[in-house]
């Protein structure tokens, strides 16, 4: 039976167990020129000695005003990839492999001026009216993201996963709140995503599996459903997304995720959904902390793979932790210099 420490292999993507630390905002370059540095490589290597099979990087803006803030990672120049190959080599060297999310956030870019969109609609009353993205704008962004997965290949990632969710570019084109287009990106709202797609893999060896992640469901009045989801998914996989990474949201405030019920595992039917009525591999994530519940999610076959974000912001060991727990940890997965430590084995 599988569970979360056995291992999972997707093309030439082989991982020892079914742990991702998915993508999650530092906001911690404070040079603002996107590079990664000193605080970038302790928080991903130091999950890698945590034991996470699966780290991605996150979201790293294809052009400079495509990050959230200044302060976020960017991918869209040569001199940035140096930096990426010093986090890479050194997660390879502790059994972990790792991609990079690549990324634009559209009207949700605060330091942006003006931000982008497909439509000129702010994303709040406090938010800047983005610029509607004419149709050359549209044909940059598209190279920008290939050019984007192009760095990520040199910088030595195992793959890379295209982020189509949380209210951020794609997900502005294929969400009838944010697209009111009178083009063929209006009439065709999915267009856009899989143009990107198909770009990106125009650069990835045929041997990486290509990520995406989507928010498979808006909370906000007008929003839409796990079944457009299903169909907007259905045609990035045709496009050639191998394995999707299922959230959900981020049209609406923060907060506003799953609304009341957004308890422990909220997102995982959707995954679930997703996963079954396309037959593709997905990722679950959200509140996904507890030891057992991250187990059950697997041993259940609900999904391939489980993300820990919050749980690994405050344990970069949640994953030794939690093989300690569900049954005890093999002496080979302790690095070396902390076998002295306390850790139950089998």
């Amino acid at each position: 039976m599988s569970d979360l420490f056995s291992p999972y292999e997707l093309k030439a993507l082989v991982l020892k167990n079914r742990v991702v630390m998915p993508p999650m905002c530092q906001y911690a370059v404070e040079s603002q020129d996107g590079t990664p540095n000193d605080w970038h490589f302790v928080h991903y290597v130091s999950r890698a000695v945590g034991g996470a099979g699966f780290i991605i990087v996150e979201m790293s803006g294809v052009h400079p005003d495509g990050r959230i803030t200044n302060r976020d990672t960017g991918i869209w120049s040569d001199e940035q990839i140096g930096a990426y190959r010093k986090i890479t080599d050194a997660v390879h060297s502790y059994g972990a492999k790792i991609a990079i999310q690549l990324g634009h956030a559209g009207r949700k870019a605060l330091d942006a001026n003006p931000p982008v969109a497909p439509s000129a609609i702010p994303f709040d009353e406090r938010s800047k009216t983005p610029l509607a993205l004419t149709s050359e704008g549209i044909a940059e962004m598209v190279a920008a993201y290939r050019e984007g997965a192009r760095r990520a290949v040199e910088a030595g990632f195992d793959t890379v996963e295209i982020h189509g969710a949380h209210g951020y570019l794609i997900h502005q084109f294929h969400s009838p709140l944010t697209n009111a287009r009178d083009d063929e990106y209006g009439a065709d709202p999915i267009l856009f995503g899989e143009q990107v797609v198909q770009a990106v893999k125009e650069v990835l060896p045929p041997e990486m599996p290509l990520l995406m992640r989507v928010s498979a469901k808006e909370y906000v009045e007008g929003g839409y459903d796990e079944a457009y989801a299903l169909e907007f998914c259905r045609r990035y996989k045709a496009a050639g997304v191998d394995i999707f990474h299922v959230s959900s949201g981020g049209e609406g405030p923060i907060g506003s995720n799953g609304g009341p019920n957004a308890g422990p595992a909220y997102q995982v039917d959707l995954a679930e959904y997703i996963r079954s009525g396309l037959q593709v591999p997905v990722i679950a994530v959200g509140r996904l902390d507890d030891f057992a519940e991250a187990q059950a999610v697997i041993a259940e076959k609900k999904a391939e793979l489980v993300a820990i974000g919050r749980g690994m912001l405050s344990d970069p060991y949640w994953t030794l932790h939690a093989q300690e727990t569900l049954g005890g940890i093999d002496k080979e997965n302790v690095p070396g210099p902390y076998e002295r430590g306390i850790w139950k084995r089998k």
